[in-house]
Order: C-alpha cells, then sequence, then structure tokens
C-alpha cells in the first residue's frame, strides 16, 4: 500500500509543478495580453553602426508594448556588457494584428572590444504589455543569434 502512495504523491506534485511551470516558460515568447515579441539577429551597418531588431505583433493590433534591451560583445570569457551594463527601454505600440512589425535599434559598436578579429555581437530584450489597470507583468529575458565579423580589422 505504501508503495502506491509514494507514486501517486510523486505524480501529483509533478503534475502540479508542470502546470505551474507551463506558462512561465510559454510567457517568454507569447504573452497573456497575446503579443510575440523576438529578438532578431543583428546585422551590420554601415561603418562602427549595427542594427539590433526586435520583431513585435499583437494578434489584435492596437497594443502599447514595452521592451528592455540589453546588448552584448561575445569573448571568450564572461560577454561584455555594451554601455556599461545600461539596457535601453523603449515603446512600440503595434496598430496591425496581421503581420509582424520589426523594430530598428541602431548602436555603434567600437573597435577596441577584440584585440584580434571583428567583433562578435548579440543582444537580449524583455517585454510587457500594457494592461488597462496600468501595471507591467515583464517576460523573461530572451537572446537573439550572434552577428559575427563587426568591424573587421584588416
Amino acid at each position: 500500500m505504501k508503495l502506491a502512495v509514494v507514486p501517486a504523491l510523486t505524480l501529483g506534485l509533478l503534475g502540479s509543478f508542470v502546470s505551474v511551470a507551463g506558462p512561465a516558460a510559454a510567457y517568454d515568447r507569447v504573452s497573456g495580453r497575446g503579443c510575440t515579441v523576438r529578438p532578431l539577429t543583428p546585422k551590420d551597418a554601415r561603418g562602427d553602426w549595427v542594427n539590433f531588431p526586435v520583431s513585435v505583433k499583437c494578434g489584435d493590433g492596437r497594443k502599447l508594448v514595452y521592451i528592455q534591451q540589453r546588448r552584448y560583445e561575445k569573448d571568450r570569457g564572461r560577454d561584455t556588457r555594451l554601455h556599461d551594463g545600461r539596457y535601453d527601454e523603449f515603446t512600440h505600440y503595434v496598430h496591425r494584428g496581421d503581420r509582424y512589425e520589426v523594430v530598428d535599434r541602431y548602436d555603434r559598436v567600437s573597435r577596441k572590444l577584440d584585440r584580434r578579429g571583428p567583433e562578435e555581437v548579440y543582444h537580449e530584450i524583455r517585454f510587457a504589455v500594457s494592461e488597462r489597470n496600468g501595471r507591467l507583468e515583464w517576460s523573461g529575458w530572451m537572446r537573439s543569434g550572434t552577428l559575427t565579423g563587426v568591424n573587421s580589422h584588416q
């Protein structure tokens, strides 16, 4: 009898854990307000400039999305956070819900970050969608792909 009780309790606890963890994991990509926000792989622009784009889509449109963005230069050990560890915060108003909108965010990347070779950069974002009561519930941080070859040293 004891053997049957332990597995039943274990499954019950596991089931309650999965039901609690499930929505939190899904929130990283899609909020409860029907919006999908993703960091896209950075794109090299002219000179020292790099575009760190963000894709935003809200199913029914007409939503105000708050986005926080951190930019990094990839290193062998610990990655270097650009701009002294600060992050950018901006808003994007979604007008239409039938397509993805790309928000371009340009930034300079110094040629002095690596001593050899080109820079490798990526960014992380998190987002929240405004509610009627004014409260914001932030997603977890999401990481983009890495752009290699910024500011090639020749």
